[in-house]
């Protein structure tokens, strides 16, 4: 299997941008499409109020048949980790500091003390256990990997060989091996082979690489307001601590209030991935939690989004596999598996469901980029097509099981895309973002 780069896709990129133009010109709805009351879809799920901390929906989706003649013959696919504990070990901590010091100055409500006491009662295993996967994480993973095979047979029932590869986090490599136990379980001609390099993370995480391989390239997103300035002007703290304490001095001295905010609203956004209980449920009203939301959403856009260029190695690994699988027909599927950051950062360069679109103000990026999207487990995956009459390879892409858009193209028949032409629109990416620096 190739590891690395040295050349692709030499184009002539003023014909290349010339005939994107075009393609754009014949969806002329494609930005106006986005504007809707997302504050409404997400007022309506506990889940998708989580954001990025959500658990995996499995949801019933639609599926479009193919074109007449065509058969799925290959999958590619970018997976996040499943549920894990919280990501970093400061949503305890922190709790745990300003909880104990309202505690010892007499400082909390009645439900600040209720508060205080289940958390002494809560923390110390998921504290220990930071950044692990939960079992519920490795279920998910089982359960994508199932459907897979019920919903394209034809891939994987003659056997053939598959690639699996995840970062170096535990959460990762966990989640690899639980996908693809199920994937032999349900397809057990399949010949798995699996790693987890530091020399891949180009491809798992590359915002996380080592040094040595770190790549580098041209290209900036427009961020328009500072994620603190937004998260201080979408938030009403007083309104929230005063549920908790009665004295609020003393945070300043601590942490801040913003701080302990935002890591109580991620504990509530998190904790159901490896607790049943619901005592955080009464903490914000429905108002608040909309709130921190948005605030929250745009955090992780301008967090993650702005490194779109730096995941251009692991959309050349996406096609170079790709072309070897339609080449040799050696390989059945090639499978990664990483964060949250790699999924939120390669949506927007594909322009997934036209998520590469760069607002000009901080409020109006819930329109084009929801956090909520990326829950744990979160996919994207590639399924192409071949015809036995007709030589032109055809794909459809799928974000968490649903037939998605790629509005830069013109599609043969509903979700479906011709494999040239994504390949095309990618070189004319790799002309205008070169790579800079190792």
């Amino acid at each position: 299997m190739k590891t690395h780069f040295t050349k692709i896709f030499r184009v002539n990129a003023r014909k290349i941008f010339i005939l994107s133009c075009a393609v754009l010109a014949l969806f002329p709805g494609t930005l106006s499409a986005q504007i809707y009351d997302v504050i409404d879809v997400v007022a309506a799920s506990r889940d998708k109020l989580a954001g990025c901390e959500g658990p995996y929906r499995f949801e019933d989706v639609a599926r479009t048949p193919a074109p007449k003649g065509y058969s799925p013959f290959y999958i590619s696919h970018y997976g996040r980790h499943g549920s894990r504990y919280a990501w970093n070990s400061a949503t305890y901590t922190v709790l745990k500091k300003v909880l104990d010091a309202a505690a010892s100055s007499n400082s909390l409500t009645e439900r600040g003390r209720e508060l205080y006491e289940d958390f002494n009662d809560f923390y110390f295993e998921p504290l220990v256990n930071t950044g692990d996967l939960t079992d519920l994480g490795m279920e998910q993973h089982m359960e994508i990997a199932r459907i897979m095979c019920e919903d394209f047979p034809e891939v994987f029932k003659d056997g053939g060989k598959v690639f699996a590869m995840a970062s170096t986090s535990q959460r990762a490599i966990v989640s690899m091996n639980a996908f693809t136990v199920s994937l032999q379980k349900h397809a057990p001609k399949l010949d798995v082979a699996m790693n987890s390099l530091h020399t891949n993370l180009l491809y798992t995480n590359s915002t996380g690489a080592p040094r040595e391989i770190a790549e580098y390239y041209e290209g900036e997103v427009r961020i328009p307001e500072s994620t603190v300035d937004f998260r201080d002007r979408m938030t009403d703290y007083d309104a929230i601590l005063g549920k908790l304490f009665t004295d609020r001095g003393f945070l300043e001295e601590i942490g801040g209030r913003r701080e302990f905010v935002y890591e109580l609203f991620s504990l509530w956004a998190g904790y159901h991935n490896y607790c049943d209980g619901d005592w955080l449920e009464d903490i914000f009203t429905k108002d608040q939690l909309l709130k921190l939301w948005e605030a929250e959403n745009y955090a992780v856009y301008a967090g993650h989004s702005r490194n779109r260029y730096r995941m251009i190695p692991l959309l050349m690994d996406i096609i170079t596999q790709a072309d070897e699988a339609v080449k040799t027909g050696e390989y059945k599927g090639h499978f990664r598996f990483g964060h949250d950051t790699v999924v939120n950062a390669i949506c927007p360069l594909l322009n997934i469901n036209g998520s590469g679109f760069e607002p000009d103000k901080a409020e109006d990026v819930k329109y084009w980029f929801q956090n909520y999207d990326t829950p744990k487990a979160a996919n994207i995956q590639f399924v192409l097509y071949r015809s036995k009459k007709n030589p032109e390879i055809l794909f459809k892409l799928l974000r968490n099981g649903s037939e998605a858009t790629l509005p830069q193209l013109k599609p043969v028949s509903g979700p479906y895309y011709r494999w040239e032409d994504f390949k095309t629109w990618a070189a004319s990416v790799f002309e205008a973002h070169p790579r800079i620096s190792r």
